[in-house]
């Protein structure tokens, strides 16, 4: 068989898992679109212990009522469940999606409103693959501009298609630190995960643990990403927080320095539009 016997299988397998997956979306017989999705509230919030992996997340208690029977359960995110918890406080609504008549498969996500989606994921990337071989097959036959025109065409489109909403979240994300309230907080714990690649070498990951108290009197535990310089040494640290009075889960150290790092992201998406658009376009000129 010719490797044009071995693209027809690639698409015919690929094409067939696409159709499967969009025709089990529209008949909405998904995993996603199948999960029953409560809303749970955090009852406790346990302090990370010096040292730990951050990989669980906080440890939590959590209360949810299934929708279906009434039925009240208390859980807690030990093992694999779900979303990490990386911002916890008492009273706070997170997901909990689950498995019809199965409350106790249950899954944390962060955000309460979140709808799921149809399950399009794995089905959208059976079509990517079918198109990549087309392309590849094209540019073998017809030579390397229809590589640049494949590959390049869609993905400018893409990119100017999105460029707005990108303008908008920046926009927004701008508003939203200039409204941010600041009050002081307290690095109590930094979690440390090592890692070991292929090569032998080992990698050590530090996530400092913050806690502090909103204006209204919401005690808020949360891990702190970036933004800390000497992670490693920074247990007991006393640092400013500056946090969204709506949601005390958005948070940053530095103000001004996440303000300009969303001004730099902005350039970067637009310089990244124009070379690909360009590429596209010597794909069209070459041809």
């Amino acid at each position: 068989m010719g490797w044009h016997g071995y693209l027809v299988l690639w698409c015919g397998v690929f094409g067939t898992v696409a159709l499967v997956g969009y025709g089990r979306s529209l008949a909405g017989v998904t995993r996603a679109q199948r999960a029953v999705r409560a809303k749970g509230r955090i009852e406790r919030v346990g302090e990370p212990r010096h040292g730990s992996s951050p990989s669980e997340g906080i440890a939590v208690v959590v209360s949810f009522q299934d929708p279906s029977t009434g039925q009240e359960f208390t859980v807690t995110n030990d093992g694999e469940r779900g979303e990490r918890i990386s911002a916890a406080w008492t009273g706070r609504e997170i997901g909990v999606p689950y498995p019809s008549g199965r409350p106790h498969a249950f899954r944390f996500t962060n955000d309460p409103s979140e709808e799921g989606g149809r399950g399009l994921g794995w089905p959208t990337f059976a079509v990517f693959l079918v198109y990549a071989g087309l392309v590849v097959v094209a540019a073998i036959d017809w030579g390397w501009p229809w590589a640049l025109l494949g590959f390049c065409g869609p993905w400018a489109l893409s990119g100017v298609y999105h460029l707005p909403g990108n303008v908008r979240d920046r926009n927004r994300r701008l508003d939203e630190l200039a409204a941010m309230a600041a009050v002081p907080g307290r690095v109590v714990a930094v979690l440390k995960s090592v890692s070991t690649d292929d090569d032998g070498h080992t990698s050590t990951h530090l996530v400092p643990v913050v806690t502090f108290t909103t204006l209204d009197g919401t005690a808020v535990t949360a891990y702190c990403e970036s933004g800390l310089p000497d992670p490693a040494g920074s247990q007991g640290r006393d640092v400013a927080i500056h946090y969204a009075p709506d949601d005390p889960a958005v948070f940053v150290l530095d103000v001004e320095a996440e303000r300009r790092s969303w001004k730099r992201d902005m350039a970067v998406n637009v310089v990244g539009v124009l070379v690909v658009a360009a590429a596209a376009v010597v794909g069209v000129v070459a041809l």
